[in-house]
């Protein structure tokens, strides 16, 4: 089978190519920047080039004899993006799209619904989905990592909050089954980490793993859009930042499901292997 990766330069993306190349297949990647997929690839991959944003990009040359895609898009026009893919793929004759949703689709937090616009969208062009609903990335936490190297100190809105959050490798692992196995057709699949753990209790791991204490402060929806617009710029992705924080703290995101285990027959990667894996990150 062939299958195409859309964001496969990306953090979630470029781990399923590889996993991809891994196993002995060749996938195509659609990119903004060659250059980059080549750097990370080598030689392992049919590069393509284009920009969704930008007019005339085309998605035929690229569609042509792959079976199945992974698709990796953002913002709060994702929608479009995802309506173009599918529609384009149905029309290229691709059997089946893995789309990374968010469990927020469930609960309308956050980008909720800009996930929840796309899915609909690739439902109203008549493919095969698979929808993969999942927590927040483990890799987000390397967001504290200035805070936490400079002052020791986790400060967030989430107070005592908690969240599963989910290592990107379970992530891919589970992209990867959904494109290979086809044994996840029409579901939407919702995936976490192994346990819901507040954001003072991940700042602790933290401090373990770098073998010095981490603090937690907590601090006002305000001060948290405060300080975010000074990295992120005003915006939507903002607003949906601190909504998504705001649903911590009232205990809305405190889901944990067996979602990776039930698709990869093994049990989810713990916040402590992933804060020991990126240790290097907040000393």
């Amino acid at each position: 089978m062939k299958h195409l990766i859309v964001g496969a330069t990306g953090n979630i993306g470029s781990r399923v190519t590889r996993r991809l190349v891994e196993s002995g297949a060749r996938p195509s990647v659609f990119v903004r920047s060659a250059n980059k997929a080549r750097a990370l690839f080598g030689d392992h991959v049919d590069i393509h080039a284009g920009d969704f944003d930008k007019p005339g990009s085309s998605l035929t040359a690229t569609l042509a004899g792959v079976d199945s895609i992974f698709l990796l898009t953002d913002g709060p026009d994702l929608e479009q993006r995802d309506r173009a893919v599918s529609f384009a793929a149905r029309h290229a004759g691709v059997r089946h799209v893995v789309k990374l949703s968010t469990l927020d689709v469930r609960n309308g937090i956050g980008t909720g619904p800009w996930h929840a616009r796309g899915e609909d969208a690739i439902r109203g062009s008549g493919m095969a989905f698979t929808f993969i609903q999942a927590a927040g990335f483990m890799s987000n936490a390397l967001g504290w990592s200035q805070s936490i190297r400079h002052a020791g100190l986790l400060r967030s809105s989430t107070g005592s909050g908690k969240i599963a959050f989910i290592h990107p490798d379970d992530i891919a692992a589970v992209a990867v089954t959904a494109l290979t196995s086809r044994d996840h057709d029409g579901q939407a699949l919702v995936i976490t980490g192994p346990e819901a753990l507040s954001y003072g209790e991940m700042a602790a791991t933290i401090g373990r793993a770098i073998g010095k204490p981490v603090g937690f402060e907590q601090i006002s929806d305000r001060q948290a859009y405060t300080d975010t617009i000074e990295w992120a710029g005003e915006g939507p992705y903002v607003d949906a930042l601190v909504g998504i924080w705001r649903a911590v703290r009232e205990g809305r995101l405190d889901t944990v499901t067996d979602g990776v285990q039930r698709v990869t027959g093994r049990e989810p990667i713990p916040f402590a292997q992933w804060a020991a894996e990126n240790a290097a990150s907040f000393q």
